[in-house]
């Protein structure tokens, strides 16, 4: 059967370490000695379990790679729960517009580099996972989103495929903009959406930027599924809808 597995991992100078980690691992794992493709995603307490996610409604993950029986491993990483830390932690770049007064300390540039050099190199001692770009997606929502918008455009030699859900890209718009247009993001698969009803009298403004971003992809080689989720809203609910629709876009191989 396929099971959730966890683990803990420093991710000091940041608070609340160490960190919980999930792994998704398919049922055909224990049966095989072959290497697995794997999306690495944050919020990864929201991921598979109600019971833990912060709503009361994860994304039911598990559910639907069991249904599938894809050959996927997901690596979720905890976000940090104290006061707004997670906003902290999860914006890659100084913050060029808030919506209220609360300022951001903008920390996702060493988040984005434990990513890489921390969670994914522990994953890749653990279990059998492929190393190489063309076998590693990131994911993300809100201002996960965002972040799977900066890792994948930072780290183009990483991850090829990424899931930007609902990405909170407003608060970097201009220096999220200035990274794609200098990064060779080439042969990257990058799914983008938001739902419709998400942003009360800003949706037209929401929709345009996520447009707007998939153009600045596709101009530097990305091939990008920009989706607008029809009574979409921002919430776990809405998002696991949209997992038939990334993870087949993103790693078409496995379908």
């Amino acid at each position: 059967m396929s099971r959730i597995e966890e683990f803990t991992l420093s991710i000091t100078p940041l608070s609340q370490s160490p960190r919980k980690i999930w792994v998704y691992l398919p049922e055909s794992y224990d049966h095989t000695k072959k290497k697995y493709d794997v999306l690495y995603m944050f919020d990864g307490h929201n991921l598979f379990d109600d019971n833990v996610a912060t709503y009361g409604k994860s994304w039911g993950f598990k559910e639907y790679l069991d249904e599938k029986k894809l050959d996927l491993i997901v690596v979720g990483q905890d976000c940090n729960h104290t006061g707004t830390k997670r906003m902290d932690e999860y914006c890659p770049m100084a913050a060029e517009r808030l919506f209220d007064d609360d300022p951001i300390h903008f920390e996702g540039d060493f988040t984005a580099k434990w990513f890489v050099e921390v969670l994914k190199k522990e994953t890749e001692k653990r279990y059998r996972v492929y190393k190489s770009r063309n076998h590693v997606g990131i994911g993300g929502s809100s201002m996960g989103g965002l972040m799977a918008e900066y890792v994948i455009a930072h780290y183009s030699d990483v991850f090829s495929k990424a899931a930007c859900i609902s990405p909170a890209h407003y608060y970097c718009w201009e220096g999220l903009n200035e990274l794609i247009a200098k990064t060779d993001v080439s042969e990257s698969r990058i799914f983008l959406s938001f739902g419709a009803n998400e942003i009360k009298g800003r949706s037209e403004l929401a929709m345009s930027s996520l447009l707007e971003i998939s153009h600045a992809f596709e101009a530097k080689g990305s091939h990008c599924y920009p989706y607008i989720q029809i009574d979409g809203n921002h919430s776990e609910a809405s998002w696991e809808k949209l997992i038939p629709l990334f993870l087949e876009w993103m790693y078409p191989d496995l379908y």
